[in-house]
């Protein structure tokens, strides 16, 4: 039997950017192109900071409206970022949804911790604590008004096709699914007050999820595309997709806003010590677990050059890199997971302050400061890869790379230093890449049989063959 050859579109929303993307996947064939980039930045009004989810909407459909225009485009998937929601109550939005970075989260997690402690929280959802879960969000909430709670990716899944379902492997970020069986955890929605009612029935990643309306065919052009195809709509989920191991004993770091850092398992674990230590359960593709550890991620590079910009300095980045690596004084390697960084504003300011507030070497120049945050992400990320072998058992002797983070060859090359494990780099577009991997295995454009994950994954180093770097002495 010929399989198919298939063309697909990757919506993928990031935290600072998103973009449209199309696949051409088939038997030796795996194409990709960029339709459309557009910014994501956040909105601040009286109430707090939000995503401009119509924005963001508006312009995915126009990258849809691009890709219909250059031929059929057999399945949409869709991926973002993790834990943000909107609330609604027949098919009309509650407001636009808040940004994670909204300070209101405090008072969530007091509310949560006063009725679930912490370690009871974590036998019950295998979450790292941060404040910005959906659980604490839901808690600063009035949920009476409300008949469901959407996160990003299928709120835009709902508004083409009109279907209210929640993707398991993003649901998974919540706080509120059990992670040993994959579903809504009731005891824990009953203790936190939370109506079960409001969230949504859940689908695998590879399910159908429905065909465009007719409206948003016809707004688009789009009777040439096809049904809309469930993914690991958690950005991560479909990164760790995409990593392109061929041997089991690896660990992957997907590097972008955030670095994602740990290994695969199949089933959670949920040791007192993996608490602490603050890595997370979360639901991958095919009932896999991401055994992770957050980072604070590239972040702190983006947003220190967003101030200096702000004070009048254009800043070439790749230039600016490559002063770094050269660079030869000792430089600061300071807590790149410390909370004061979460907040946006100020960076250089306050990684600056941090430093001299515990007697770390001040930079000279701006090289040496961009060296300072680049050596401290790469300890974080070493630090963290180690930590996930020894709490889960699992044996790592290669750390994989992917999404923009695998440009950096500076943050690549010193995470092997700094590991003292090889690290193989790339792809860059691990997110669309994954995504659009999973809607073609669902198209039969793969084989007549499942594939599993580490089919596609020989399939990406093949298609898409990363960069060595080797440790250093």
């Amino acid at each position: 039997m010929t399989r198919p050859t298939v063309r697909v579109a990757a919506i993928d929303l990031g935290a600072t950017s998103g973009r449209v993307m199309t696949g051409l996947i088939g038997p030796g064939v795996f194409e990709l192109e960029t339709v459309a980039r557009f910014p994501n930045d956040p909105v601040r009004t009286i109430d707090g900071l939000h995503w401009d989810i119509l924005s963001l909407y508006r312009h995915a459909l126009a990258g849809l409206a691009t890709a219909a225009r250059t031929g059929r485009i057999d399945s949409v998937g869709i991926d973002s970022w993790a834990v943000d929601y909107a609330l609604l109550r027949g098919n009309r939005m509650l407001g636009n949804p808040f940004h994670y970075r909204d300070e209101r989260t405090a008072d969530g997690v007091a509310a949560v911790h006063a009725v679930v402690p912490a370690d009871d929280l974590y036998q019950l959802n295998g979450l790292q604590h941060l404040p910005f879960n959906t659980l604490f969000q839901l808690a600063t909430e009035q949920l009476d008004g409300a008949e469901s709670a959407l996160l990003i990716p299928d709120l835009l899944a709902y508004w083409l096709t009109g279907r209210v379902v929640a993707e398991r492997t993003n649901a998974s970020t919540t706080g509120l699914l059990d992670p040993r069986t994959g579903a809504w955890h009731a005891e824990l929605l009953e203790r936190l007050a939370i109506p079960s009612e409001v969230l949504p029935e859940l689908v695998d990643a590879g399910s159908t999820i429905g065909e465009l309306l007719p409206s948003v065919a016809t707004e688009i052009g789009g009777h040439g595309i096809g049904s809309v195809t469930a993914v690991g709509s958690h950005d991560t989920a479909s990164a760790v997709v995409a990593v392109p191991a061929t041997t089991p004993d690896f660990a992957y770091i997907s590097a972008g806003t955030w670095g994602l850092v740990g290994v695969e398992l199949e089933a959670p674990e949920l040791s007192e010590a993996g608490r602490v230590a603050g890595f997370t359960n979360e639901g991958g593709v095919d009932g896999r677990i991401r055994y992770l550890h957050n980072v604070m991620g590239l972040w702190l590079l983006t947003e220190t050059v967003r101030q200096w910009e702000r004070d009048g300095t254009i800043i070439d980045l790749p230039a600016l890199l490559a002063e770094a690596a050269a660079v030869t004084e000792p430089v600061a390697v300071f807590d790149a997971n410390d909370p004061e960084f979460l907040p946006p504003g100020g960076m250089a300011t306050r990684i600056a302050a941090h430093c001299a507030a515990r007697g770390l070497p001040a930079a000279s120049t701006r090289a040496a400061f961009a060296r300072s945050i680049v050596e401290s992400l790469a300890t974080a990320f070493a630090d963290a890869v180690s930590t996930a072998s020894e709490l889960s058992g699992r044996s790592v002797g290669v750390i994989h790379i992917v999404g923009g983070g695998s440009l950096n060859e500076l943050l690549c090359q010193l995470t092997a230093d700094r590991s003292g494990r090889p690290v193989l780099a790339g792809p860059v577009e691990a997110t669309a890449i994954g995504n659009m991997l999973v809607q073609a295995r669902a198209l039969g454009a793969l084989g007549e049989h499942d594939v599993d994950l580490e089919t596609l994954r020989r399939l990406v180093a093949t298609a898409f063959p990363p960069r060595l770097y080797s440790p250093r002495p």
